[in-house]
């Protein structure tokens, strides 16, 4: 496989919805899998580790850098490098496991829902339903031609911190319109946190996935 990663078997045999989940910058595959006992014991749930190490512990999707005037600013060639690789790992999981290639989620928090908005983006056969917990939408790193795709089975769930430090709120409340003018279906929430996911977050989010897988 192209990436590394944990695994929460389905209790189903054959078929099973299929959950991704893509961590955020400096962390790795056991951040988002604590959420993985909380949710639908029929999904079959995989947490992805991002392909670049950072020093001295952690992973990244792509570098983020900072200058001397203290602008950050994303690899995003990296960035479409890493999109590319969990595009072809969704091959690869359903190949290999017993899934339904036909209902796949991608979860993703901060860099990585940055990643899952690419992927869903470029490669929309691919994906069914996104769960994009603080992060937004990097136009650098989706096609230009997206008025011309159809997206009309994707489903988004957005949410963001209403006082994230890390990610400004305002960068996530662009996607809502985004999403509206691809006539694409999704739910926008905001709870009063910072850069991380509240209780009543993981709630809405679990009540939206169940509604649909």
């Amino acid at each position: 496989m192209s990436l590394s990663y944990i695994t929460r078997p389905s209790t189903l045999k054959e078929n099973a919805p299929l959950l991704i989940m893509c961590h955020g910058y400096g962390s790795d595959e056991n951040d988002l899998f604590s959420f993985a006992s909380e949710l639908p014991e029929e999904l079959f749930i995989i947490s992805l580790k991002a392909p670049y190490q950072l020093q001295p512990y952690g992973n990244a999707w792509y570098a983020i850098n900072f200058d001397a005037e203290q602008n950050k600013w994303s690899d995003d060639e990296q960035a479409k490098s890493s999109r590319d690789l969990i595009a072809n790992f969704i091959d690869e999981a359903c190949s290999k496991y017993p899934v339904n290639k036909d209902n796949v989620t991608l979860l993703g928090f901060s860099q990585g829902t940055i990643l899952c908005y690419a992927v869903a983006l470029t490669y929309p056969e691919k994906v069914k339903q996104v769960i994009a917990l603080s992060g937004y939408i990097n136009s650098n790193i989706i096609p230009d031609n997206v008025s011309e795709k159809d997206y009309s089975h994707l489903s988004f769930y957005c949410s963001h911190g209403s006082v994230d430090q890390v990610l400004p709120v305002e960068w996530a409340r662009k996607a809502p319109k985004f999403l509206d003018a691809l006539h694409i279906e999704h739910q926008y929430s905001e709870f009063p946190v910072g850069h991380g996911v509240a209780p009543q977050n993981f709630y809405e989010f679990r009540k939206w996935l169940v509604d649909r897988i």
